[in-house]
């Protein structure tokens, strides 16, 4: 072999070892942001990431007013009641129901969150104006079952089961409200692309993104600085064997495109986390009857903390203008 072939196959050698090595590289990144997006028990993790990862540091007073008030809803009386998600997976949810109740809201939390801590500060609200909640446990989270957090493409259809429950339970004569923050918004705009029952007559999502793989491209990208598409293949196909769908198969805007149920979208113009251009995003996509509130200087789920006033403002005017008209009743444009 001459030199000439020699110093060829050395090239080819090293440029083979270089992307053996990059390719190692990115699987091995793709398998552990996954295993912190999806698994039910993250693995361990250098201190700051979570901060790394939503973009942002809460102010001690927000969370010293988030702590205060999700005790309190964690220790109000409620009955804990258990069902069978479509596939099997046992799910938990709390209910605290009022007196002489106006309407029904489930309410879905957000990622690696609970319901008393998502929903603690708003509670008081909902239960002054009349509103008996479902709070539901997100699966592969708290008592609920599952190993993985789907991000929305499974948790859609959980919702449905709820509906079903709350039905079967209390008959169809007061209007539900599906609501969310975060990743509990996305859940429940993604639930409005199923065949909802009569009885829901609005979604509330609070921050929600508008697909799997929009919001892991974000954080990715923009916060952690890792460039997506190095790995995008490689999760997508960790996220189909976990779940069974890809970050792809379905968005918030898909399911929007062909809804009748009215939206009230909230979103803070200082979110990291999730930019409130998604809430745009799916805004624009709505084709039911829809409102927007926009908070200025909000983080990530910070919006009713930050203006509380102009927050209750929206839900009433949003209660008062659809607890009394079905989705079923509303004509196309309107």
């Amino acid at each position: 072999m001459n030199i000439t072939w020699k110093k060829a196959v050395k090239a080819v050698g090293g440029a083979a070892t270089v992307i053996t090595a990059a390719s190692l590289t990115a699987y091995c990144t793709s398998k552990y942001l996954m295993k912190i997006a999806m698994d039910r028990e993250p693995p361990k993790a250098p201190k700051g990431v979570d901060k790394l990862i939503a973009g942002m540091i809460p102010s001690r007073d927000f969370l010293d007013t988030m702590e205060k008030a999700a005790i309190r809803l964690s220790q109000q009386e409620n009955e804990t009641v258990t069902i069978r998600a479509q596939d099997g997976t046992l799910l938990v949810g709390h209910w605290i129901p009022c007196d002489n109740p106006k309407r029904i809201m489930i309410a879905m939390h957000g990622w690696r969150s609970t319901w008393y801590r998502d929903f603690g500060m708003i509670a008081d609200f909902w239960r002054s104006n009349g509103c008996s909640v479902l709070y539901a446990e997100q699966r592969g989270q708290g008592a609920s079952g599952g190993d993985y957090m789907g991000f929305g493409l499974t948790e859609r259809f959980d919702c449905l089961d709820w509906i079903h429950w709350i039905n079967d339970r209390l008959g169809t004569a007061l209007p539900i409200y599906l609501c969310g923050v975060s990743m509990g918004a996305t859940t429940v705009l993604m639930a409005a692309g199923l065949d909802l029952p009569e009885n829901v007559h609005g979604i509330g999502a609070d921050c929600g993104f508008t697909s799997p793989d929009a919001i892991w491209q974000h954080v990715s990208s923009d916060n952690l600085h890792i460039p997506f598409g190095v790995y995008r293949r490689l999760a997508n196909e960790i996220c189909e064997q976990k779940i069974h769908f890809t970050a792809s198969d379905y968005s918030t805007v898909e399911a929007l495109k062909k809804t009748k149920v009215p939206v009230l979208f909230v979103h803070g113009t200082d979110d990291t986390f999730v930019p409130v251009e998604m809430t745009f995003e799916n805004y624009k996509a709505c084709a039911g009857p829809k409102k927007l509130l926009v908070v200025p200087g909000a983080d990530h789920g910070m919006s009713y903390y930050v203006d509380r006033a102009n927050y209750e403002a929206a839900t009433l005017d949003f209660w008062k203008e659809y607890d009394n008209v079905s989705f079923a009743d509303i004509k196309e444009g309107e």
